[in-house]
């Protein structure tokens, strides 16, 4: 059966976004509205989505850095919505990652046939890689191996073998981010699980701490996967089990 396409919508004025997902869902759309960056990042650590509808002009991110981690980090296309018309606007989208860029006010068909036409072109991409397998011998797959996060020996096991020994602010911010694998951990419940101050002094040590760990390796070319949610905090993006 085919992958029903997904697409999420960003947008802070509640009017406006409940406007778009309407027209969307009408044009047979499946789409989700959310109205912030912090809640898109939480959308899409559960979820798979296709194409993110973004507005650059957030309550609690600016669009663009936005732009930049989906980019980086997923395979969702984006179409990029703004007010500001200008070319150096336009470029500075495009740069961040946008698709397609379009001007508000946005007129809701325009934004259908947008749409429709990078569903279609991913559609045609789908086609391709299936031909492409159909010609390939068929590889066995498993699930991907966890990392082992062990209490008794304050260590960190990865897929591959291999023990990281930790300390013990090292071990307190795994077990926090193993807890809830590919789910954002705010930046405050990190800092109480660490017992570090909410303030500039505390923020800098949990960074130092999240860039220590990054470099820590067992004599094999891996790092361990603590990504970075741009002004909220972090989270561990492969499997992980606690022992």
């Amino acid at each position: 059966m085919e992958e029903s396409k997904q697409i999420n919508v960003v947008e802070d004025d509640r009017d406006f976004r409940e406007s778009m997902v309407e027209y969307l869902v009408l044009a047979g759309i499946d789409v989700t509205g959310v109205a912030s960056a912090l809640d898109l990042y939480r959308h899409i650590a559960q979820k798979h989505y296709h194409i993110v509808v973004l507005d650059i002009g957030l309550p609690d991110q600016n669009g663009l850095v936005l732009a930049e981690y989906v980019r980086k980090n997923t395979g969702m296309r984006i179409v990029m919505l703004t007010a500001q018309s200008s070319l150096d606007s336009k470029v500075n989208a495009y740069r961040s990652g946008a698709d397609i860029y379009l001007v508000k006010p946005i007129d809701s068909t325009e934004l259908t046939a947008s749409l429709q036409s990078i569903l279609g072109r991913l559609d045609e991409s789908f086609s391709e890689k299936q031909a492409t397998e159909k010609t390939e011998p068929v590889q066995g797959t498993a699930m991907l191996p966890s990392w082992k996060l062990v209490r008794s020996h304050w260590a960190l096991c990865p897929p591959s073998g291999g023990v990281i020994k930790l300390t013990a602010k090292e071990f307190d911010l795994l077990e926090r981010l193993a807890a809830s694998p590919n789910m954002i951990v705010g930046r405050q419940d990190l800092l109480k699980a660490l017992d570090y101050d909410n303030d500039e002094l505390g923020n800098r040590a949990l960074d130092a701490l999240v860039h220590r760990l990054r470099r820590k390796h067992d004599g094999q070319k891996f790092r361990i996967p603590i990504k970075t949610a741009h002004g909220f905090g972090y989270f561990f993006s492969e499997p992980v089990v606690i022992e």
